[in-house]
């Protein structure tokens, strides 16, 4: 099964990492976020990827053409105009990298890409800028069984603000708000039949409007409840809070070996 991912947007709201670089290759630990969520596809098997490229899409291409000196230690021979890669740390990964465009919006992106995807029997479909320990194989499988066009995985959003208890004033308890306002959103990790490419009109098609509605009021439209950790990289807050938890060995998302 492939996995769709999209990284070309702009990434309006990490623009103090996004000016050099489209944000799915903005890094955490070292590594490109791009990379964490391909593990994570990885780790339930799926290994073959088309990535949905536009904003600076050069940089990603030319981060897998050198992936080797990204991932592995390496001797120039000037000398001799010879390279020498030690200890090769490969991945069991197919990457093929598209250009989507500089303007497209998620669903045009989608349907750049429908060739590669159009005479499978489903495939996975996920936005490049957020983690989670989200069970994909059970996404897979939930997917296969209830037959209709489209699955998403449903998560709960991230605290974001201390809830406060107050009586005459005073703060009685502090928390972080563990689970929003309690409503499940969209959390992307998609897994789709080719049979939603034909709810895809142009470049200007936004995924999350017209064809996400659709498929809902035709009852092609099911959640996979996701209840761990789940978490996007929108702002600057969001990446340093990310690169904590892998500092910290409490990366969620990490559950490859």
């Amino acid at each position: 099964m492939k996995a769709v991912i999209l990284a070309g947007g702009l990434g309006t709201r990490l623009s103090e990492e996004t000016s050099t670089r489209p944000k799915p290759m903005v890094e955490i630990g070292g590594k490109p976020i791009l990379w964490h969520i391909m593990k994570m596809y990885s780790h339930h098997g799926v290994t073959d990827f088309v990535i949905c490229c536009g904003y600076k899409g050069y940089v990603i291409k030319e981060y897998f053409a050198n992936y080797f000196l990204h991932m592995s230690d390496v001797t120039f021979d000037m000398r001799n105009n010879h390279m020498e890669v030690h200890h090769k740390r490969a991945e069991p990964w197919s990457v093929t990298l598209v250009d989507t465009g500089d303007e497209s919006m998620t669903g045009g992106r989608l349907r750049r890409v429908a060739d590669y995807v159009r005479n499978d029997e489903a495939f996975c479909f996920t936005y490049g800028d957020g983690v989670g320990d989200v069970d994909i194989s059970a996404t897979i499988q939930f997917h296969k069984q209830h037959g209709k066009a489209a699955t998403l995985t449903a998560t709960y959003p991230p605290g974001r603000f201390g809830a406060l208890d107050i009586q005459s004033q005073q703060v009685m308890s502090f928390k972080e708000k563990p689970k929003g306002d309690g409503a499940m959103i969209n959390g992307g990790f998609f897994v789709l039949s080719p049979r939603v490419l034909d709810y895809l009109d142009g470049d200007s098609t936004v995924w999350e409007q017209q064809p996400l509605q659709r498929l809902a009021s035709e009852g092609q439209l099911m959640a996979y409840e996701h209840q761990g950790f789940w978490q996007p990289m929108d702002t600057l807050r969001d990446k340093n809070h990310l690169e904590e938890l892998w500092a910290t060995g409490q990366a969620p998302w990490k559950v490859w070996k």
